[in-house]
């Protein structure tokens, strides 16, 4: 074998091209569509901020699998771009005799209808799989970390809200306790003024333990305080999307089982084989011809088996890019929607909190009653409290675009 060249099969840096002769690789060495288009993705998160901070920090403190998977099916492909190379290995016989015989025996397949090049592809299919696996497991574990933040920055800044809302009721039940006191109001609006204090009070703690909670799981995934951290990032989404890692796993899965129907179709043909064995008694020099399936009544149907997997596969493929395309239009139509909401909310609030201050004026005046002040001010602090966390709605939106995508991080660094 001097001067062969070293394989390149369909390997994670370098897919299948064409042999030379059959069992052996091509010299024409191509870098792995799927791999190459993974390492080019940008991240969509600033370089700096809030965002940036907390991506590196649950990088870095991550538990994944995907990683070790991906080193073996390396290491695989790696074994199996060799396959091609002859296998040694001993024969041990028994003669009439009953003498042992040891033997070396060494073969070189010469044809195999592409078995041994189906073998290296799939172990090269198998790294894609594993590369696109990480990329889910990254993108997914920097996804879980920023929507725990941004969750807790909405409950805040809610909390916030409400905690105004229920000092403001506060007041008021202040007021209605001294008119019953004076017997200006009766004891069933005090009682109800309560329970509209109690519901307001009841409202800001429940934001607040929500971002107590989304905090902690932040820390536990970081394993360091990250309280300091305030303010949202941008999430500059691509004006055109790569794949999503759904669509580019559907891909890499279908190459894979491309390659493990052409070993299956292989292993029904016949194989041609070199061998030669030394050791005690004369050299011997042969061709052997073999089948590695052994032929049946059911071999037809197995064959089309094996072609119905490959159409099923590309199937897959057809269907995941549809799921993406529907996926993305409902998110971006829900992004728009909050967007219009988000601006069109913020000029009722606006409006109600102006038309509040003249309907509270009307009530010193004693044109309105306390109850309808009460009211109107509660319908003011629902707006309010909603309308604060319209804009974390986006940006969980465009978090969740961002993480389908694989673009919240770069692909240069997994």
């Amino acid at each position: 074998m001097e001067g062969t060249p070293f394989p390149t099969g369909r390997s994670a840096f370098s897919p299948s091209s064409m042999g030379l002769m059959p069992g052996q690789p091509g010299t024409t060495k191509q870098t792995s569509a799927i791999i190459a288009d993974l390492a080019g993705r940008d991240s969509a998160l600033a370089s700096a901020g809030p965002y940036a901070q907390i991506s590196q920090a649950v990088l870095t403190d991550a538990k994944g699998t995907a990683k070790a998977e991906l080193r073996v099916a390396r290491l695989t492909a790696q074994a199996k771009s060799k396959n091609w190379l002859p296998q040694v290995g001993p024969s041990l016989s028994l003669n009439s005799l009953g003498d042992l015989a040891a033997r070396i025996l060494v073969e070189q397949v010469l044809w195999d209808n592409g078995a041994k090049r189906a073998e290296r592809d799939y172990a090269a299919a198998d790294v894609e799989v594993a590369a696109v696996s990480l990329s889910t497991e990254m993108n997914d574990t920097v996804a879980t970390g920023l929507k725990a933040y941004i969750t807790a920055l909405k409950a805040r800044e809610q909390a916030a809200v409400a905690e105004r809302s229920a000092a403001k009721l506060g007041d008021y039940n202040h007021i209605m306790r001294q008119r019953v006191e004076g017997g200006l109001s009766d004891g069933s609006q005090a009682r109800v003024l309560r329970q509209k204090l109690i519901e307001m009070q009841a409202t800001a703690q429940a934001d607040r333990d929500s971002a107590q909670a989304a905090m902690a799981q932040l820390q536990s995934m970081t394993g360091q305080p990250l309280e300091g951290l305030t303010g949202l990032s941008d999430i500059d989404l691509p004006e055109i999307l790569p794949d999503a890692l759904a669509v580019t796993k559907a891909q890499a899965e279908a190459g894979r089982t491309e390659a493990e129907a052409k070993m299956a179709r292989a292993g029904h043909l016949p194989d041609v084989s070199a061998q030669a064995s030394v050791g005690q008694g004369k050299p011997s020099v042969g061709l052997a011809v073999g089948v590695e399936q052994m032929l049946g009544f059911g071999t037809l149907d197995t064959l089309a088996a094996v072609d119905a997997s490959k159409e099923a596969a590309f199937a897959r493929i057809a269907k995941a890019k549809q799921d993406d395309v529907q996926q993305v239009a409902t998110l971006r139509a829900r992004m728009s929607a909050l967007q219009a909401k988000a601006a069109r909310d913020a000029q009722v609030v606006e409006q109600t909190e102006a038309g509040l201050e003249m309907f509270t004026e009307q009530y010193r005046m004693g044109r309105r009653t306390l109850m309808e002040l009460v009211s109107m001010y509660e319908t003011y602090a629902q707006m309010a409290h909603a309308q604060a966390g319209l804009k974390y709605d986006i940006a969980l939106i465009k978090l969740e675009i961002a993480r389908q995508h694989g673009i919240l991080i770069d692909g240069s660094s997994i």
